[in-house]
């Protein structure tokens, strides 16, 4: 149970009292409670939005240095969630990661971490002078993406790397897969190093016993959650969790400052006041709808030639401990079409906008925003795509084994900071790559700045090219020269 009241919005309740007041504004921004705002603009959104828009006084707190309201929705959020301290991340999720990385390696240090990372931990640990040692997920060829890595994986990688500082996975995936990070907390503090978690596609985890166990429930030391993907705070607003047994809180404020802007939207910060409040006093009940109407829409879909939603049957297979069942990963390949294809077509005829689609698949996350309107236009919809395409093209083939993780030649800071010159692929093995190189499926890096360029790659890559399949990353959309170490 909650130790402290979570029917309590602080700080959106401070920006409520600045608007009773009727206070008349001399601070910024300019627009001056909107009365300087474009008229278009604040017609279509309306006068409310620009009253609580303001800057650092008082009665409104500072997120930097946090006594007041924002001190108390931070400790209101902390408690929500189970961790010893929480802070608002006006950044993103992409700005959490970051402060998580710089907060636990210095330059220099080894952290570990699965290879098919989003780019922000990347940009962390280029900022922080970092070595990344790279972990291999489980690949499903049937759907064409990377789950998590398996409790053997971090284990064995623990074993050849004992002098690292820190362990960092994805838990869950986007595609909704969670991977066993309780064993993995614990093999991971028998190191006596900390755990952190990009939790980024789970912030409603921990409110529903349908869903995987969260981050703070499984014993990480950090995890940072996009608050605004699945429940309802608005884009950019996202939260940061600590347990403090192995990470100084005050360095990873200290952190978080440095990267935040000094000018936070206090819109933004009221939409993660009131979505916390939300989530912590209606969750399971909102959330139980949210899991109803997409186990409906994946049954539905799963009855439809030529589509395929997976689900429970794959729980047990490597990396897959559990799932959400909230996001719905449909598989289209055995209409003849790609998912980027299908993801158009829904697009431009439907005006359905789905949430990513890579070669195989489209992604729908499901909340409790959702509607059974809205589901049923979905199915609909992609009824009408299968009576167009299924049994008129060929299966889309397995994706390609991808060669081994090459050796690391230059720090990633190093290799990205460095003077850099084009080539072409065929003529750079041997040489010290200052780009990315993806294959798509299953979207994990064939090449990272720093890396060899190794024969087997440029081969690959060229293996892809015939088959008709995807790469990408580098600054020539073709692929067909590689920005390398001067």
């Amino acid at each position: 149970m909650y130790k402290l009241d979570q029917s309590e919005t602080p700080l959106f309740d401070a920006l409520m009292e600045y608007v009773n007041r009727n206070t008349i504004p001399f601070h910024v921004p300019g627009h001056k409670k909107g009365n300087g705002i474009d008229e278009e603009f604040k017609n279509f959104m309306g006068e409310n939005p620009f009253k609580i828009d303001v800057t650092v006084f008082k009665l409104v707190d500072s997120l930097h240095h946090p006594t007041g309201p924002i001190k108390r929705a931070q400790q209101l959020a902390a408690d929500a969630y189970g961790s010893d301290a929480a802070f608002f991340s006006i950044h993103g999720t992409s700005g959490a990661i970051q402060t998580m990385i710089m907060s636990v390696v210095n330059s220099g240090d080894k952290i570990i971490i699965p290879r098919n990372v989003h780019k922000s931990v990347t940009a962390g640990i280029i900022l922080s002078g970092a070595i990344p040692v790279y972990m291999q997920p489980e690949l499903d060829k049937t759907i064409g993406i990377a789950h998590g890595v398996t409790s053997e994986t971090v284990e064995n990688t623990l074993k050849q790397n004992p002098d690292a500082k820190a362990v960092l996975i994805i838990n869950p995936t986007y595609y909704g897969v969670a991977a066993d990070i309780k064993k993995i907390s614990d093999i991971v503090h028998s190191y006596d190093i900390p755990l952190i978690v990009d939790e980024a596609h789970g912030p409603h985890l921990g409110f529903n016993d349908n869903l995987p166990i969260s981050a703070m429930q499984a014993g990480a030391d950090m995890c940072s959650q996009s608050t605004h993907k699945i429940i309802g705070a608005m884009t950019q607003c996202s939260l940061l969790h600590i347990r403090s047994e192995r990470i100084d809180i005050h360095k990873v404020q200290q952190v978080l400052s440095l990267l935040q802007t000094t000018s936070p939207s206090y819109v933004l910060m009221a939409s993660l006041d009131c979505a916390r409040r939300q989530i912590a006093l209606h969750g399971k009940e909102l959330l139980n709808k949210a899991i109803d109407l997409s186990s409906y829409a994946r049954y539905k879909i799963n009855n439809i030639p030529g589509f395929y939603c997976f689900g429970e049957e794959i729980v047990g297979n490597p990396g897959v401990v559990s799932l959400d069942p909230t996001k719905i990963t449909i598989t289209c390949r055995d209409l003849g079409i790609t998912g980027y294809d299908l993801d158009m077509i829904l697009s431009n005829k439907y005006h359905i906008q789905m949430e990513l689609s890579d070669l195989y698949n489209i992604l729908a996350v499901g909340s409790f925003g959702d509607t059974k309107e809205n589901i049923d236009a979905l199915i609909n919809a992609l009824e009408e795509v299968s009576t167009e395409y299924y049994g008129r093209g060929n299966r889309k083939s397995d994706f390609l084994d991808i060669p081994p993780i090459p050796r690391q030649l230059e720090i990633p800071r190093d290799a990205f900071n460095s003077e850099k010159t084009p080539v072409l692929l065929k003529n750079s093995i041997g040489m010290i790559s200052g780009e990315f190189l993806m294959a798509y499926p299953p979207g994990i890096p064939v090449l990272c700045p720093g890396e060899e360029i190794t024969k087997e790659i440029v081969d690959y890559v060229q293996e892809l090219k015939d088959t008709g399949l995807y790469v990408q990353g580098t600054e020539d959309p073709e692929v067909e020269y590689i920005k390398v170490v001067k």
